[in-house]
Parts: structure tokens; C-alpha cells; sequence
């Protein structure tokens, strides 16, 4: 039996609340709009890429977004020590370039639950709390990563609009 991404029920926006409610709803609308675009489809077109020489894919993006919630919100807003899924210093795009339609059902699973941990991992911090950015140095707040991972979001959904209309013409926003 062929996997099939599942249906998403996205959950409605949250208009009105304090600060930390909006950001998390304004983020996990970001996440439901990836899985969205993925649902109904199978490892094999999950895994097409876009045009040479780029090697993005929706399944592609799935593991890359893996990548970020946890080097985000796990590793460096929470401290956590544990390594990358998919990258490494020696294969730094590993989340894109090694995309195995056989295994998307693993990435797909394992991405869900990175949300999950993620969320759990930051769920006692405040939007105050800061970290040391990783390149520069420079002081960063969870409220800071909380509106990066929006823009992240953002940007990646424009991605996977283009990737699912040129999988199956599906276009447009529900």
C-alpha cells in the first residue's frame, strides 16, 4: 500500500489574545499550510523537485523545516544538545539533496513530532528569555525567533504553492 500524506484540519486563527497566544497561532498556521500542501500526496510526488538546479521539493521542505524547529526552538532557545536529523557540517543541505520518496512517511512522522517537541521544549520560557545568536553573536529573544519562524514559514509556503501547482495544478489558498 502506497502512503498517502494525510488531510490537514487547519484550526482557525487566533485574531484576539496576549502576545504568546498570537505568536503561537500565527506559527502553527504556518505548519498547517506546509502540511496542507502536502496532503493527498504520495512519497513519489512529495519528493519532485522544482526546476535545475535547485533540488527544492515539498518533501524536501518538510525536512528542512524538521531542521529549523528543532535548531531553533530545541537547540538553541531550549539548549538541548542533540544533533541535526538530515544536515551535518559535511552534508549541510542534506535535508534537500538526500530526499528518498521511500522514507517519506518517516519524514513526515518525524516533522509532526519536531513540532511537538518543539513546542514542549519552549513551552516554560519566556518570550524574554534569550540566546546568543549562532553566527553573530548577537542577543536574541525567544519573541525574535518566534516572529523568524513565522517569516520561515512565510517563505517556504510561497515555495510549496509553486511545488504543488507544478505537481498536480492544485493552486490557491483554502
Amino acid at each position: 500500500m502506497t502512503w498517502t500524506a494525510p488531510e490537514i484540519a487547519r484550526t482557525p486563527q487566533l485574531l484576539v489574545g496576549d502576545e504568546r497566544a498570537v505568536l503561537h497561532s500565527l506559527l502553527t498556521r504556518g505548519r498547517e499550510i506546509l502540511l496542507w500542501k502536502c496532503q493527498g500526496l504520495t512519497g513519489e510526488l512529495l519528493a519532485i523537485r522544482s526546476v535545475e538546479p535547485s533540488t527544492m521539493s515539498l518533501l524536501g521542505l518538510i525536512r528542512h523545516m524538521t531542521e529549523v524547529e528543532r535548531g531553533w526552538f530545541r537547540l538553541r532557545a531550549a539548549g538541548e544538545q542533540l544533533d541535526y536529523v538530515y544536515s551535518s557540517d559535511t552534508n549541510p543541505d542534506g535535508d534537500f539533496h538526500d530526499t528518498d520518496p521511500e522514507q517519506a512517511e518517516a519524514d513526515y512522522a518525524r516533522f509532526v513530532e519536531e513540532i511537538t517537541l518543539a513546542d514542549k521544549a519552549i513551552a516554560n520560557l519566556p518570550l524574554d528569555h534569550t540566546i546568543l545568536h549562532p553566527r553573530s553573536g548577537a542577543d536574541l529573544s525567544l519573541r525574535w525567533i518566534y516572529l523568524h519562524m513565522i517569516e520561515e514559514y512565510g517563505r517556504h509556503a510561497g515555495h510549496a504553492d509553486l511545488l504543488r501547482e507544478r505537481i498536480d495544478g492544485s493552486v490557491g489558498y483554502q
